[in-house]
């Protein structure tokens, strides 16, 4: 699990390092203010990364979008999301599907986002992290939080480049 903004970046890098094709997934609910950054995040990335890299708006339905994952045949799936993991507001953390189970993540998917790692690692075999990003506020609304809007300009700016590189 990784913490401050550089060791999120080291980590993202490293974690890319060998990858051939990627699927970076955002997961949220547009009504939900906070809620809505990995999706926001996928959103800005759009026109911005190579080609190879397919961007998933996934909503509050990552199942949905499972087939289309395995069909894409990735290396590496990262999928970004609010969690609320007891952090700071706008709080980042890199965490993989083994270590799902350890936090007391609120969700609002209807399929455990560990099963839906299960089930992508097991027909693609690909390497799956997930950017989980902690909210300030999930009331109903529109529109990011000042400090969840400054952390996802920070993810993204990281992801942009990263995503550079590899291709």
């Amino acid at each position: 699990m990784v913490k401050s903004e550089n060791n999120i970046q080291d980590a993202l890098e490293k974690w890319f390092t060998d990858a051939d094709r990627v699927v970076i997934a955002g997961i949220g609910n547009p009504i939900r203010r906070d809620d809505f950054v990995g999706v926001k995040i996928v959103q800005n990335l759009e026109g911005k990364i190579s080609d190879k890299v397919s961007l998933l708006e996934c909503e509050t339905v990552p199942e949905s979008f499972m087939q289309e994952i395995v069909d894409i045949k990735p290396s590496h799936v990262l999928l970004i999301d609010a969690a609320i993991l007891g952090l700071k507001p706008g709080e980042t953390r890199l965490v993989f599907p083994e270590q799902v189970t350890d936090f007391p993540a609120i969700t609002t998917h209807v399929l455990p986002l560990r099963i839906f790692c299960e089930y992508i690692t097991k027909m693609t075999e690909a390497k799956i992290a997930l950017l989980l990003i902690e909210p300030e506020n999930t009331e109903f609304g529109e529109g990011l939080t000042s400090t969840v809007q400054d952390v996802a300009e920070k993810v993204l700016v990281v992801l942009r480049n990263i995503l550079r590189e590899i291709y």
